[in-house]
């Protein structure tokens, strides 16, 4: 390994000479103590080093000595229910060594060397095999098959393979290549910042099922698709992406802290453990990575973090899983890159942040998607990617927003006056989108009603008229508009209130069906059409208002998941109220 010579310290940014065998991006050792650091410029015999530790009291000087391999993220069994540092540093592992304090440049495995998994090979000797084909598996938790993969841009034939308890750097399996027999581990290693390839990218056809009413209703994400939740300080960016981790219809979840404050990922660290699976009723943490940094920690550390996170994702993507990965939030990784592009004296972009802000961005998002892996079964990967920004004072006009918009396909607008009013998800309906309705349309019409797109799209008219017409009562008063009018603002609210309001703290109200969803909207858009016709026919609307069954609608949300015929009666009881009024 070669050395050279610090010359200058500017915060996380290090500079030194006589680095003329260096390469871009090459992982260093920085100064006496060891800092970890990356090369992101290298001019002549000089490399900017970005420092992914504290590097006060680190001098011109001082040695840097180069490792020759990029960053790299350490693959294999061992990596669920782990809480690792941007940089794959095991959280737990260091607590047991240095305390409550992370001591600068201290060294350790991502992957524990000792521990012994039990293989178990599902090929046999002679067999062909390429990169990305499946040797075995290891039952790393009870929910989770670790299947161990061929290593990519590895061809050849099997010429031994071993079924027993392994470490993960004790050889399972020889493999002959054309440049001779090799060993081949459970551990791999794979630079962060090249993706990792597949055969073919798919169209995501079918809907990431949440759970959350607003967002399975109205703004649904595909299976393999990107999200956008930006919203101010307090608009509930947190709440939303622990939900959707909680009941995401995922096998895989990634949890990326990129620089949020200490006390939102203290609530991260303290509650996924205690977290049970709703769908297996095993703790939560048994199929999830926790990925933690906080804004007192380097802000470098942030940019790698995202990097690290989405390369794991990635990783159980190639095994054939259903990966959700959720960033939170890129506005601090966003900062990461401002702050060293400053350091290095690029000509800024708008806000300050660097002029290659938006491909940064893309490049990261482009990573999520629907692909056949490589391999030679043809199995299907999903990584499907939701990402929270946090905008200064909410304001989408923000580069790292807009740059988030222009990739991304789902745009959920968190307002803070719907957190204010105590309405969660407090996405807001009126300005949020969806680019993926088309896509999974097949699946909506299949799986759960014929007219489901005119369903959907009558109950958002309800609301969009619904904001028109306040407009109209405040500056005339509700006497002014007319009985029809006042019947669409009275369901709009229903909408609102019994619709897509949903409390994350009530265990039937928490997650939602397709079904039930399902059930719950056409009773709302039922009431309207019946009600309606009574009105015409004479009906009084204070009288309609004032109906029991509108009770019963209200509390609705509380039919459990196995009595749905429940909305049956709710039905036949609201048609028989009406029909008391002179109605239908």
């Amino acid at each position: 390994m070669k050395q050279g010579i610090i010359t200058k310290v500017s915060g996380p940014l290090v500079v030194a000479q006589d680095m003329a065998e260096a390469r871009m991006a090459d992982v260093v050792r920085v100064g006496n103590i060891g800092l970890i650091g990356e090369i992101i410029e290298i001019r002549e015999q000089d490399a900017s080093i970005q420092v992914y530790e504290e590097t006060g009291g680190i001098g011109p000087g001082e040695p840097v000595t180069t490792t020759g391999e990029p960053l790299s993220v350490e693959l294999g069994p061992g990596l669920l229910a782990s809480i690792y540092d941007g940089i794959q540093r095991p959280l737990d592992v260091i607590w047991t060594l240095v305390g409550d304090y992370i001591t600068r440049g201290i060294r350790t495995n991502a992957l524990n060397r000792e521990k012994k998994w039990a293989f178990v090979p599902t090929i046999k000797n002679g067999a062909m095999v390429t990169g990305g084909d499946i040797l075995g598996f290891v039952q790393e938790t009870e929910l989770i098959k670790h299947q161990i993969m061929v290593p990519l841009g590895l061809d050849g034939e099997v010429v031994e393979i071993y079924a027993g308890e392994f470490t993960v750097i004790e050889p399972i399996c020889k493999i002959r290549t054309k440049d001779g027999v090799g060993d081949i581990t459970m551990m791999q290693k794979w630079p962060v910042r090249k993706p990792r390839p597949y055969k073919e990218k798919l169209v995501p056809n079918m809907p990431l099922i949440t759970g959350q009413r607003v967002i399975d209703t109205f703004f649904p994400i595909g299976k393999g698709g990107t999200a956008c939740a930006p919203g101010p300080f307090g608009a509930g960016k947190t709440v939303i992406q622990h939900q959707l981790a909680k009941w995401a219809d995922a096998e895989i979840i990634i949890f990326i802290g990129c620089g949020e404050r200490g006390n939102e990922m203290t609530d991260v660290l303290l509650e996924f453990p205690e977290l049970i699976d709703p769908k297996s009723g095993k703790p939560l943490m048994d199929r999830t990575i926790l990925i933690a940094n906080t804004s007192n920690m380097p802000v470098t550390a942030r940019e790698a973090s995202i990097y690290t996170g989405i390369t794991i994702a990635e990783y159980f993507r190639d095994m054939g899983y259903s990966v959700a990965l959720m960033a939170d939030s890129t506005s601090r990784w966003a900062e990461a890159l401002r702050e060293m592009s400053g350091r290095l004296e690029e000509m800024p972009g708008e806000e300050g942040y660097p002029a290659y802000l938006a491909s940064r961005i893309a490049g990261f998002y482009e990573r999520a998607g629907r692909v056949i892996c490589c391999g030679s079964d043809e199995r299907e990967g999903i990584l499907s990617v939701i990402g929270a920004v946090s905008p200064p004072g909410g304001d989408l006009n923000d580069p790292v927003v807009q740059s988030t918009l222009k990739v991304v396909k789902v745009f959920w607008s968190l307002e803070d006056w719907l957190a204010y009013e105590r309405h969660f998800p407090a996405i807001n309906w009126l300005t949020s989108y969806s680019l993926y309705h088309e896509k999974i349309e097949e699946f909506m019409t299949q799986k759960i009603t014929a007219d489901w797109t005119e369903i959907r799209q009558n109950a958002m008219n309800l609301l969009q008229r619904e904001g028109e017409l306040k407009e109209i009562v405040r500056l005339v008063g509700m006497d002014a508009i007319s009985n029809e009018d006042r019947l669409i603002l009275e369901t709009a609210r229903t909408i609102r209130e019994d619709f897509l309001h949903q409390n994350a703290f009530d265990a039937i109200d928490a997650y939602t069906s397709f079904a039930k969803q399902y059930q719950m909207l056409m009773i709302i858009l039922d009431f309207h059409k019946i009600a309606s016709s009574a009105l015409k026919k004479g009906a009084k609307i204070d009288d309609v208002l004032n109906l029991p069954c509108r009770q019963e609608i209200v509390r609705m949300r509380n039919i459990p998941e196995d009595q749905l015929a429940g909305f049956d009666g709710i039905r036949e009881r609201m048609i028989e109220q009406i029909k008391g009024l002179g109605g239908k």
